[in-house]
């Protein structure tokens, strides 16, 4: 197992980032919530908050309205490098976690999902194990999003070229959880 970084950001999304209806759908990050812990399972994500409430995440299978009915996507994540990457092409606007992944952690490198097929381990900080997550696909990048990271309408030839950028891990990985385990902000994640 190789250490590729560590946990500097928890977060679930209390209902969806995208609002309307298709072709005109927006995406609008408020409903996010930064929280110290996340308890991980494989339907998804609860948020812990420091008086001991546990927020269910929208992707999480339990949530009322699940965006994850098929259990393919239950938990995000992502790395302080793509958002260094995007916040580059896109400029300020883009902040660590605006894309919603659930994990986030700071990392030295970009990440392919080839270099994460074999799925990663979260470690607690005296090395134990706490979770597993299986890394099942990107999370491709869509319409809304961009156009958010753009702050205007996007026009197909040049919401083509922003698509391409955001795709192939930039904007995160969908995982299942592996068993369960309550993870926090300082953990290390490790390629299995």
């Amino acid at each position: 197992m190789r250490t590729i970084g560590t946990i500097t950001r928890l977060q679930v999304q209390r209902g969806s980032l995208k609002t309307g209806d298709k072709p005109t759908r927006r995406y609008d990050p408020a409903p996010l919530l930064a929280v110290p812990t996340l308890n991980v399972t494989p339907d998804g994500a609860l948020g812990g908050r420091p008086d001991g409430e546990w927020i269910v995440d929208v992707h999480h299978r339990a949530h009322p309205f699940t965006k994850n009915e098929d259990g393919l996507h239950g938990i995000s994540l992502g790395f302080t490098t793509h958002y260094d990457a995007m916040r580059e092409h896109f400029g300020d606007r883009i902040e660590v976690g605006c894309a919603g992944e659930n994990i986030i952690a700071s990392a030295h490198q970009r990440f392919t999902y080839d270099e994460l097929a074999d799925g990663v381990a979260i470690l607690a900080p005296d090395g134990k194990e706490r979770v597993r997550l299986r890394i099942l696909q990107v999370a491709h990048p869509c319409r809304p999003f961009t156009g958010w990271a753009l702050g205007t309408t996007v026009e197909p030839e040049e919401l083509k070229k922003h698509l391409q950028f955001l795709d192939n891990g930039m904007r995160g990985f969908y995982c299942v959880g592996e068993g369960t385990g309550t993870v926090a902000l300082g953990d290390s994640v490790v390629i299995l």
